[in-house]
């Protein structure tokens, strides 16, 4: 091992046995050890091994480690060091009245909350997921697929080595035993971190978490911006009323991750008809009612396979010709991509897209005003080993990301 490692695991009593082994005197003396053996065949091969070791030891690696003490190159951590935040971005707690004045032009915050799901649980573990999903975009570096096209203005866009405040402000504490308190505390937290104004009015990625939290999102975001024009990708329209989804026994049922969008509406959250579904293919529940109310929540809509009629170029121009210059909060429910893309996740759909098409819708969303967004839904239990859903979600927030710091900086 000293041939290789030097003094790495040396302490005073080793150094003063490794002392005696190179000593004359003690290797003279050797051969009396082993004396009680008969077989000299023994000896000699101990002795052998016993003078080849010396040799090592006199022959060992010099390297010049750092003093005991020294921690300088502790501070720079690598993709698997230090505290796990999103991409590596600094963190403190964005909630402490104490710390308002510190800068943010874009937090990311964990939603830690599942109990409004009406399938398969376990996205209150998706932060974590996707934040460990992140490790090796903590290094940065201009991604030359960025962008829908090599002439898009995103190229050059590095969201990781940038001068703006990016930071991970963790997770917001909800309780998992009442919806309404964890609720309320999710949006005493993205409130919170909306007061931090001394950089800018700050922008809010929400790592869910089922896609309930988005409404104390939009909540939020609506008192800090105005009526938000919501482009909500997903496999569900998420517009049901109530009384159609999970409303029918106790009005504590009514709120969850498919009517969060009919109570936006109804406190008047939204720009209506400045609003779009995209990727939707799950059926209806009473298809004349909810295409209705759909259109009274005011949405209008692209289905997943309208990306191969239409083309991805044509559902961009749409939507940016309708929503114009007011602020949008992006929503992506993980399961608009196909399973085969997004298999960690609570109500998958077949049909979906891929992650590169989501990706290309996304990043040619370049020039509208986007304020908030969040990524929902993320399950881990159900992911795979090799992290597939939560890499979907990194790559998602990574595009995001790169809008919200490309509008930044072109406003300034």
């Amino acid at each position: 091992m000293d041939e290789i490692y030097g003094d790495l695991v040396d302490t005073p009593s080793s150094r003063e046995y490794k002392s005696q082994l190179l000593s004359p005197t003690f290797e003279d003396t050797e051969p009396e050890r082993y004396s009680q053996f008969q077989d000299p065949g023994y000896i000699s091969k101990v002795l052998q091994r016993k003078a080849a070791h010396i040799g090592y030891l006199r022959l060992r690696q010099q390297i010049d480690y750092p003093d005991d003490d020294d921690t300088l190159d502790l501070a720079e951590y690598n993709m698997f060091g230090g505290i796990v935040t999103f991409a590596g971005y600094p963190t403190f707690n964005c909630f402490d009245p104490e710390l308002y004045e510190k800068p943010i032009d874009i937090a990311i915050v964990g939603a830690p909350f599942d109990t409004g799901v009406s399938y398969r649980p376990g996205a209150r573990f998706g932060p974590d997921a996707i934040r460990l999903g992140a490790r090796r975009l903590a290094h940065g570096g201009v991604n030359p697929a960025r962008g829908n096209s090599r002439n898009s203005p995103l190229v050059d866009i590095d969201p990781y080595r940038t001068a703006l405040h990016v930071v991970d402000c963790g997770d917001v504490p909800m309780t998992p035993f009442d919806n309404r308190i964890a609720l309320n505390q999710l949006y005493r937290g993205q409130r919170a971190i909306h007061k931090h104004v001394s950089g800018g009015k700050p922008r809010i990625i929400t790592m869910g978490g089922d896609h309930t939290i988005t409404l104390m999102a939009l909540r939020s975001a609506y008192e800090k911006y105005g009526k938000l024009a919501v482009l909500h990708f997903d496999s569900h329209i998420d517009t049901w009323n109530p009384e159609k989804l999970g409303g029918g026994v106790t009005d504590y049922m009514s709120l969850n991750h498919g009517t969060f969008l009919h109570y936006a509406a109804e406190q008047g959250y939204l720009a209506k008809d400045h609003c779009f579904h995209l990727g939707i293919r799950a059926p209806y529940i009473d298809s004349k009612y909810d295409k209705a109310h759909d259109k009274r929540c005011g949405f209008d809509f692209f289905t997943a396979r309208d990306i191969d009629s239409l083309g991805k170029q044509a559902i961009v121009d749409k939507v940016k010709e309708v929503v114009g210059d007011l602020p949008v909060y992006i929503s992506v429910d993980i399961d608009v991509l196909d399973p085969s893309h997004a298999p960690g996740t609570g109500t998958m759909e077949v049909g979906g897209w891929t992650t590169r098409e989501l990706l290309t819708i996304l990043d040619s969303l370049d020039g509208i005003n986007i304020v908030g967004a969040d990524v929902v839904e993320v399950s881990p239990p159900y992911d795979t080993n090799s992290e597939v859903t939560s890499l979907a979600a990194t790559g998602v927030i990574d595009s995001i990301l790169g809008l919200m710091v490309y509008d930044i900086q072109k406003s300034k």
